[in-house]
C-alpha cells in the first residue's frame, strides 16, 4: 500500500526510487492530476479582482455501478417472470373459467295418487317400501374404486371423492341441516367462487333456476314436519371423470329416503315415508383438491309426496300419513317474465310407496 502521497494509481513508470524518495512526494503523474478536488487559475483567470488562487472542481458522476446494474437487471427478469407465469399458470385459465360457472338447479315436485301412507312405526314402513335393503346413512355413500386419471394421481382422485362424499353427507344427513336451524356445515364445502350465490339463495330464496336453497341441500319446514326415525335410508353411486387436464368431475346419484312425523304431534302419530332422488355434477381444480372444496355445478332433485301447488324453492313442505295432493297444477309460469323457469311436477309412482294395507301399531 502506497503512502499518503503516492498517487491513485500507484508509482508512475520512471519514477524516481531508492534514494530519491525524498522527492516522490511532488512527483505527479496525469491520473493524480485528474483526480485532484482542487485546480489553480491560470494567471489570467487570476487577474479578476479578489479571484481565489484555487477553484474546486465538480465531483464527477461516473452512473450506477455493475454491481447495481446487474442486480437491477435480476430484479427485472424475476419480476418478469413473476408475471409470465402468472399468466401462463397451467391450472390458471381453468379455475378462472370453473369460477364464472354458477350452478343451475331443478326441483320437482312429486305428486301422491292417493292418500300417503302411514304406520305407527317408522321400521315398519321402511322394511314394506324399495328403500328395505337401503344402507344407513353414510354407509349409503360408499366410495368407488379410485383410479389414476392421465393428468390426476390416485390420491386426487380418492380426495376428490371424499370430498363428493361429505358434500352430500352434510347436505342430505346432518340433522341440523334437514331441521333448517344450519347451512353452516354446507358452506363450508363450497369454492369461494359459489358463496356469493349460496348466500343469496338463502337471502333472497327464488325458484329461477339458481337461488333454491333445495337444490343445494334437504331441508324441511320445520313448522310442518320432524324426523321420525334419524336411521336414514340411503343407496347410490359416484362415478369420476377427467373433463380437462386440470379438471375432474364427479357425478353422484343418490335416493335418500326419510321417516318423517308431524311437527306439532307426538310420537303416537303415524309416520310416513318421503323419498329425494339426487343427481349432483361436482367439479374440482387442483386448488380445490388442496383446500378440501366442492364446486357443484349442476343439481336436479325430485322429491315426495309434495304437493304441486307449493313452494318447493326454499323448503320442502312433505305431505304425511293420511293427506292427499289438492287438485291442481304446479304455479303458473309467466313465458313473459325474464328469468322466469317454468315450474315441473311430476305425479309419484304408486310402487315407490310403502305397500301398507293397513295401520300397524
Amino acid at each position: 500500500m502506497g503512502g499518503p502521497g503516492d498517487p491513485p494509481e500507484g508509482t508512475p513508470e520512471g519514477a524516481p526510487v531508492g534514494g530519491e524518495d525524498e522527492y516522490r512526494s511532488v512527483v505527479f503523474d496525469e491520473s493524480f492530476v485528474r483526480a485532484a478536488r482542487l485546480k489553480e487559475y491560470s494567471a489570467r483567470e487570476r487577474m479578476a479582482d479578489h479571484a481565489p488562487a484555487v477553484r474546486r472542481r465538480p465531483v464527477l458522476h461516473r452512473g450506477l455501478s455493475r454491481q447495481a446494474l446487474v442486480l437491477v437487471l435480476l430484479l427485472a427478469v424475476a419480476f418478469g417472470t413473476a408475471v409470465y407465469m402468472g399468466l401462463r399458470h397451467p391450472y390458471g385459465s381453468a379455475q378462472l373459467q370453473q369460477a364464472a360457472i354458477p350452478l343451475r338447479m331443478t326441483v320437482v315436485p312429486l305428486a301422491p295418487q292417493g292418500k300417503v301412507p302411514g304406520a305407527a312405526d317408522a321400521e315398519y314402513l321402511y322394511e314394506h317400501s324399495p328403500a328395505a335393503q337401503f344402507a344407513v346413512g353414510a354407509e349409503g355413500v360408499p366410495l368407488p374404486a379410485a383410479r389414476r386419471t392421465a393428468h390426476f394421481a390416485d390420491s386426487d382422485v380418492v380426495a376428490a371423492l371424499s370430498t363428493a362424499k361429505d358434500y352430500i353427507v352434510r347436505s342430505a344427513l346432518y340433522p341440523e341441516v334437514l331441521d333448517s336451524s344450519q347451512v353452516r356445515p354446507v358452506r363450508a364445502l363450497l369454492d369461494p367462487g359459489q358463496i356469493e350465490q349460496f348466500d343469496q339463495s338463502f337471502e333472497h330464496p327464488a325458484a329461477d333456476g339458481r337461488h333454491a336453497p333445495t337444490g343445494w341441500l334437504v331441508r324441511f319446514d320445520p313448522a310442518r314436519v320432524r324426523l321420525a326415525d334419524d336411521r336414514i335410508r340411503v343407496q347410490g353411486t359416484l362415478r369420476v371423470a377427467e373433463t380437462d387436464s386440470s379438471t375432474l368431475e364427479i357425478t353422484a346419484e343418490h335416493t335418500v329416503v326419510y321417516a318423517l312425523r308431524p311437527a306439532a304431534g307426538d310420537d303416537t302419530a303415524q309416520a310416513s315415508l318421503f323419498t329425494v332422488r339426487r343427481a349432483l355434477t361436482f367439479r374440482f381444480g387442483h386448488d380445490d383438491l388442496r383446500t378440501h372444496q366442492v364446486r357443484l355445478v349442476s343439481s336436479s332433485t325430485q322429491a315426495g309426496p309434495l304437493g304441486c301447488a307449493g313452494d318447493t324453492a326454499n323448503h320442502l313442505r312433505p305431505l304425511l300419513a293420511g293427506q292427499t295432493a289438492e287438485p291442481g297444477g304446479p304455479p303458473a309460469t309467466d313465458p313473459y317474465a325474464p328469468g322466469d323457469v317454468a315450474a315441473l311436477c311430476g305425479t309419484l309412482a304408486t310402487g315407490a310407496q310403502p305397500q301398507v294395507t293397513a295401520p300397524a301399531g
